[in-house]
């Protein structure tokens, strides 16, 4: 069998406790979890969104949500990756900025359409929004110029509504 990446959407009870379940159910079976995202709900202030990356083969996803669902204050689980969806991650990426690359990091900013949201007199830090490959393009390209560190929200993602007849 093929091992994928599966974006999972878990809507859950916005009570303590919860976060704390889903992750040990992924420890006490050894399955990873290589992003996770976790916030409360603006339609429902009881409820919260867990939007999760794992990997792992038809088996083992199947088997993830089953235990899932079992879960005390788990309402729905989805698995996102079998459906149409939009998915986002947010990076802040500090860059060195010395005068001569200034225009460049711009220029850069400018294509890949994110924001300066600090300036020091040697570094820029940019934020950006979009899908993991954009992200990876826009770190590749800043690469060369020297990285000094990055923070990366990891994938949020709402399933796309069903057309209607």
């Amino acid at each position: 069998m093929k091992i994928e990446k599966h974006l999972l959407s878990i809507l859950v009870d916005n009570e303590p406790g919860v976060l704390s379940r889903i992750a040990g159910l992924f420890s006490g079976r050894g399955y990873n979890i290589e992003s996770l995202s976790v916030a409360q709900t603006a339609e429902n202030q009881k409820l919260s969104r867990v939007t999760m990356v794992t990997n792992g083969d038809e088996h083992i996803i199947e088997q993830i949500k089953k235990q899932l669902h079992k879960l005390i204050n788990v309402i729905t689980v989805s698995d996102l990756t079998e459906k149409k969806y939009v998915q986002r991650e947010l990076i802040l990426i500090k860059v060195h900025a010395r005068p001569e690359l200034r225009a460049e990091i711009l220029r850069i900013v400018d294509i890949f359409r994110c924001r300066v949201v600090d300036v020091g007199p040697d570094h820029y830090t940019i934020e950006m929004s979009g899908d993991e490959g954009k992200l990876e393009a826009f770190i590749d390209l800043l690469k060369p110029m020297g990285i000094i560190e990055t923070a990366r929200t990891g994938s949020i993602a709402l399933g796309r509504e069903k057309k209607k007849l």
